[in-house]
């Protein structure tokens, strides 16, 4: 899958307000004596359908009207909870107009327009109040859950050391640049519903859904707001399952649905870097070819032709025009490696030889082989500082403290969908 751009302008909505199937005109549904109206619904649900660019289809349709559905209970019970503490504390917490305002600013500005054309361009489509709303409650409840916790959550220095002594004892191990989206499968309903919704998910953004606009919608990550974007990570940072899913991985790959103990990953690999101590080596050849089980006096002819070859061979400079000149001889650039990753043969002489000297002829099963060493150097991350390993353990553990509220919010609440 290739990088989609940053600049994500939402794409055109429906012209008319998809009407969900099997609800009343009126009520989709009730939480705690508060209704929300299928228009509501149909609003959310065109908003997802215009910022995601996910299609409405047979197949999505369903799971477009279940996240439309969810997160307007989850906006309710937030709303009510909120309306609740500014009683009780006398304090305002619920974002004001000004502030949501900031918020489509910074939207507009990433899809690059001002903001003037960024909410005329959403009036057009007829969602620009359920985005409000929506970026509302983001607001709200993630000024209301750090005001709560951010101040009594203590990260340790053990905790930090642990980490910093566990990506030391593997930094030889690769680090990978991942984008996220996590499906909770306790929000959505159970685990198949959320390996059903992931395939979904998957299944669009290879048709050309942004990644970023997606994970905003439906991820319940905390990197949702970020677009999924989770950063560089490196060994224990995510769980063992998504950890083996991108050791196969090659950057701009996206990887199928990855079940994990609460819910299912989809993973973006943007990139990924060798471990420390990795050394990447650049390389040319000039080859023979000679089928395995050639004649012992055929291989020893096309050594000694390699051999007097590599004489008229200064480096890499000259390697491909010399080499092309000559019949049955073929030459060309092997790129960048890390030597590790090289077939035995060429691993030795790379480990062995200077930037610009010749290997001796090699021989393997496809023929007979020169190699030049164009270039080496050291690669590897540099290991993470303290501050940063406390900031991302401090903001996961207010990530799970945020959905341990939500969870006990909807077991508390009567919630009626229809």
């Amino acid at each position: 899958m290739a990088q989609t751009s940053e600049a994500e302008a939402p794409t055109a909505a429906p012209a008319a307000p998809v009407q969900p199937q099997g609800m009343t005109e009126y009520a989709a549904a009730v939480v705690n004596d508060e209704i929300i109206s299928t228009y509501d619904l149909a609003q959310r649900m065109r908003l997802l359908i215009a910022t995601t660019g996910v299609q409405p289809t047979e197949q999505t349709l369903p799971q477009i009207q279940q996240e439309a559905l969810i997160s307007l209970v989850d906006e309710a019970l937030q709303f009510q909870e909120l309306r609740r503490v500014e009683r009780e504390q006398k304090f305002s917490i619920i974002a004001s107009n000004e502030d949501v305002d900031e918020e489509l600013a910074e939207m507009a500005a990433g899809n690059e327009m001002t903001p003037a054309q960024f909410t005329s361009m959403l009036q057009s489509q007829g969602v620009l109040a359920s985005l409000r709303e929506q970026l509302r409650a983001q607001a709200s409840w993630q000024r209301w859950i750090q005001g709560r916790y951010g101040s009594r959550l203590r990260i340790g220095d053990d905790q930090v050391q642990a980490v910093l002594a566990q990506q030391a004892a593997q930094a030889s191990r690769p680090q990978f640049q991942v984008s996220e989206v996590f499906i909770d499968a306790a929000r959505v309903g159970g685990m198949d519903t959320a390996l059903r919704g992931g395939e979904q998910l998957v299944s669009q953004m290879q048709q050309g859904a942004p990644f970023q606009a997606v994970a905003r919608q439906f991820s319940a990550a905390p990197t949702a707001a970020a677009g999924g974007d989770a950063g560089w990570i490196g060994p224990g940072e995510m769980p063992a399952e998504v950890e083996r899913a991108l050791e196969q991985m090659r950057p701009g790959q996206l990887s199928q649905p990855i079940p994990v103990t609460d819910g299912v990953y989809i993973v973006y690999l943007r990139d990924k870097r060798s471990g420390a101590g990795a050394t990447l080596v650049s390389l040319k050849q000039a080859a023979i070819g000679l089928p395995a089980g050639s004649a012992p006096s055929v291989v020893e002819a096309t050594r000694a032709r390699l051999m007097a070859l590599r004489a008229q061979i200064s480096g890499c400079g000259d390697l491909e025009t010399v080499a092309n000149g000559q019949e049955g001889v073929v030459a060309g650039d092997l790129g960048e490696a890390e030597i590790g990753d090289l077939a035995p043969a060429f691993r030795a002489a790379a480990e062995s030889l200077e930037v610009g000297q010749l290997s001796e002829p090699i021989r393997t099963e496809a023929g007979m082989h020169i190699v030049a060493v164009c270039g080496k150097r050291a690669t590897g991350a540099d290991q993470p500082t303290a501050q940063l390993v406390e900031r991302r353990l401090f903001f996961q553990q207010l990530g799970l403290i945020a959905r341990r509220y939500m969870r006990d919010l909807r077991n508390s609440a009567t919630i009626e969908t229809r």
